[in-house]
């Protein structure tokens, strides 16, 4: 049976994502991670700091921007989802860690250069 086209869009936002931060230094060390406050799409790490990414891709602007769905509310979930991970996993106490947003604009299928990537850093300060 055929994903749905939303989940299909998905899920090619978050490789492409990891691809990106992958190949500006950053490491991704999990991925689509269940809190009771909701879903994180990626956690990577970058310079002893912890980044906890919410991926948002659409093929087209018909909604907006893509960046323009992550509300305050679910701003309030990342953060939530955030801190939950961060008292789960006790190896990383005491370390920094933020929250990112990326924004893609594309399709499955379409050529690297062809894909619009905007990352917005640290958008919970």
């Amino acid at each position: 049976m055929n994903q749905p086209h939303r989940q299909k869009v998905g899920q090619w936002g978050e490789a492409v994502a990891a691809q990106y931060l992958e190949a500006r230094g950053y490491q991704v060390v999990q991925r689509n991670v269940r809190t009771p406050f909701g879903e994180i799409d990626l956690v990577a790490s970058q310079a002893q700091s912890l980044v906890f990414v919410e991926v948002k891709a659409r093929t087209n602007l018909r909604y907006g921007q893509p960046e323009d769905a992550v509300t305050a509310r679910k701003l309030a979930h990342m953060i939530d989802s955030a801190q939950f991970y961060m008292g789960q996993h006790s190896q990383q106490a005491g370390q920094g860690w933020q929250i990112d947003v990326i924004a893609i604009i594309g399709r499955p299928g379409d050529e690297p250069d062809h894909v619009d990537i905007q990352h917005f850093q640290n958008v919970a300060s």
